[in-house]
């Protein structure tokens, strides 16, 4: 897992000013929240926070938020969350495999967009720390999960992004995707096209929940709902359900902490 803070800050660079701001995206995430835990004002922990642009949203909604991420990405979260009241927000740099954070459990653990980093003892070892420390028994946690049947049907797709300095985007770059079928894991791989030579990858293992729900064994953790665009599912057969079997690239697993 070397590969995430380079990857991460390095993107991060290349499209922060562009994208470093709440968007439609986060509002729905925090819509999302609200579905699935209630409105009432809750301490929420997001890990992978990115920009922060979610976290800022989520604290302008009325929640505590802490938010971690290894990346210097997190270091446009001070600007986004210039208008918020002291304490909303806490924006912490750093490993959440090693961070360690002070206060009462949370009641809700959220990880958008970023679950599948590392090996399946990595996803354990997190799921470990989320059931252990930081959730409360009874709390839901809210993990993005990339999704292995629309990954897989990129498979060799490239992409050419031109600069759009009217937009903050002043890079040239491409994009590579690459599926491996054996381990479940996507490739995505970028360069700037003025240096081929010098590519960088992020690794995303994909699972279906049934496979998620394997993962889960033993964590104090259970699957109890799907979200996968406007549908709201109990984790039972699907047969032919098009947002995940061609649509999709992630679908967002509900898990409730039953420590017992």
């Amino acid at each position: 897992m070397d590969w995430v803070k380079d990857f991460y800050s390095r993107t991060g660079n290349w499209w922060g000013r562009a994208e470093a701001r709440v968007t439609e995206r986060d509002r729905a995430r925090v819509a999302l929240l609200h579905q699935h835990c209630g409105e009432e004002p809750k301490r929420v922990l997001e890990l992978g926070a990115g920009y922060a642009a979610t976290a800022v949203q989520t604290a302008r909604a009325g929640h505590t938020v802490t938010a971690v991420d290894i990346s210097d990405r997190i270091d446009f979260g001070t600007e986004l969350a210039r208008d918020l009241a002291p304490g909303a927000l806490t924006l912490v740099k750093d490993n959440f495999y090693a961070v360690r954070l002070d206060g009462p459990p949370f009641d809700v653990v959220c990880y958008w967009n970023g679950f599948g980093v590392g090996t399946d003892a990595d996803q354990r070892r997190l799921l470990g720390r989320i059931a252990t420390e930081w959730l409360r028994p009874g709390g839901v946690a809210l993990l993005d999960v990339s999704n292995p049947f629309v990954w897989a049907q990129w498979d060799g797709d490239e992409e050419h992004r031109m600069p759009a300095p009217d937009r903050g985007y002043h890079h040239e770059l491409r994009e590579r995707t690459t599926f491996d079928p054996v381990s479940c894991v996507a490739v995505d791989t970028w360069w700037e096209v003025s240096n081929p030579s010098e590519r960088i990858s992020q690794f995303l293992r994909c699972y279906t929940p049934a496979d998620l729900a394997l993962l889960l064994t033993g964590t104090g953790l259970a699957l109890t709902a799907i979200t996968v665009g406007e549908r709201t599912f109990a984790p039972t057969p699907q047969p032919g359900l098009r947002e995940l079997l061609h649509e999709r690239y992630d679908y967002l697993a509900v898990l409730r902490h039953d420590p017992t």
